[in-house]
């Protein structure tokens, strides 16, 4: 399995994307939801709510269990992807491409100090043993 090394990671599994215009694209790990298995539900929080870091603000459901999805920073939901509503599966065939929401961050720096894809893998290497 390999972490596009673009992309930014938090320790519960998701990752973050910085788009052109400042926002960001949050969506779960490939290892997330190969642990996860088929999904079957996804459940995005609401434009225009305001999370903090860490905070619970979507759920993904498969066969096996429902996970929480957690905020990567503070700031603003901006979009949610739709398309999830009909085709949650897009989160097993393509996890780094099936974005779950978008948010504007209060501060980029939050953004720039989540974990890179080197050190994303050593917290799934941890977690393996």
């Amino acid at each position: 399995m390999s972490n596009p090394s673009n992309l930014k990671y938090t320790a519960s599994h998701e990752w973050v994307k910085t788009e052109a215009d400042g926002t960001i694209s949050i969506g779960i790990t490939e290892h997330a939801q190969e642990l996860l298995g088929d999904m079957v539900f996804v459940e995005a929080p609401a434009v225009g709510r305001k999370l903090k870091a860490k905070e619970e603000c979507a759920v993904v459901e498969s066969v096996k269990a429902a996970a929480d999805v957690y905020a990567p920073v503070s700031g603003e939901v901006t979009a949610v992807n739709s398309a999830l509503d009909s085709a949650p599966e897009a989160i097993n065939s393509e996890p780094y491409g099936a974005w779950i929401f978008k948010m504007k961050p209060d501060n980029a720096a939050d953004v720039a100090a989540l974990l890179d894809a080197a050190a994303y893998q050593a917290v799934v290497d941890s977690e393996a043993h």
